[in-house]
């Protein structure tokens, strides 16, 4: 059984649905991923996991667990890292580390989260003094202090620079090796190819697409992309006309080509036709931007 199920969840706020009906099973030992444009419902939709939201409709469970009737007990096997959080501005890390694993039976020792984390030299700063990424990490620390079962991290690295963002992923890989089941709600395409196993992309409300990360990339209608400089000039809305191309378009003195294999064969038998050189071709499998903002903007 999954350890997260959602089956046709709905949210309405006032007559306008912010969630309608969204369905997804994440499995035990998994990172799953969340994407979607501002204000598509992913955070409403992991609010209702968390049970600090009541839906409106549709069923939900962590680990056979009502979120809402069972919420006690779902507080003791999920740890959340929420959007925006606030702690009092006099308490300090140390008081804060200590504070959160009294909560639980079997707590994980937080001096390792903390080293981990890079906030052990901050130990004795009161919260009020840290900066925004220092706060950041010490949410984290504090949705791992009580060993979850599952983890849900909303917007996990923002605020953190390249080195802080790389140090949190390879956390986050070590706690889903230990069998955490982790919920990832992020905007950063490269955090969700290099972290997750399968992705939700949420839009408007709805789920539009739910696969692995390749997967995601060969659903779109651009999964291949094409540059090369041409030795003559070449028209663009004929390379856009090809089978399969999605788009065209000069970028720096040279033609980038948005399509599929069957349009890079087609746009080499033009090119030969017409006697062109391709120089510095490369071809390459679109990235999870392009997939991304393929799925949306079909929906829009």
């Amino acid at each position: 059984m999954p350890i997260v199920e959602v089956q046709g969840l709905r949210k309405v706020y006032g007559e306008r649905p912010v969630v309608d009906g969204v369905s997804f099973a994440i499995e035990e030992g998994e990172i799953f991923g969340i994407l979607g444009p501002n204000g598509a419902g992913k955070t409403t939709t992991v609010e209702c996991v968390e049970g600090l939201r009541v839906p409106d409709g549709g069923r939900i469970t962590v680990a056979g667990l009502d979120p809402v009737a069972d919420h006690e007990k779902v507080t003791r096997l999920l740890g959340a890292q929420l959007q925006e959080s606030e702690l009092q501005s006099k308490l300090t890390v140390r008081e804060a580390l200590e504070l959160y694993a009294a909560f639980y039976e079997r707590p994980a020792d937080w001096r390792p989260l903390a080293e981990r984390l890079g906030l052990t030299p901050k130990l004795g700063t009161r919260f009020a003094k840290l900066s925004g990424g220092q706060k950041q990490r010490l949410f984290i620390a504090l949705a791992l202090v009580g060993n979850p079962r599952v983890v849900v991290l909303d917007e996990l690295t923002t605020g953190l620079d390249p080195r802080a963002r790389r140090d949190t992923w390879e956390l986050i890989e070590e706690v889903r090796d230990a069998g955490v089941t982790v919920l990832l709600v992020t905007h950063f395409m490269e955090e969700a190819r290099r972290l997750c196993d399968r992705i939700a992309v949420i839009d408007q409300g709805r789920v539009a697409a739910l696969d692995t990360p390749s997967g995601l990339v060969s659903q779109s209608s651009a999964a291949t992309v094409m540059s090369f400089a041409p030795s003559s000039p070449l028209d663009e809305a004929e390379l856009a006309a090809l089978p399969g191309a999605a788009s065209a378009a000069y970028r720096d003195g040279r033609i980038v080509v948005h399509g599929t294999d069957e349009t890079v064969d087609a746009a080499l038998s033009l090119l030969a036709r017409r006697r062109i050189t391709a120089r510095q071709l490369r071809v390459s499998e679109a990235s999870l931007d392009d997939a991304f903002l393929d799925l949306t903007e079909k929906r829009l």
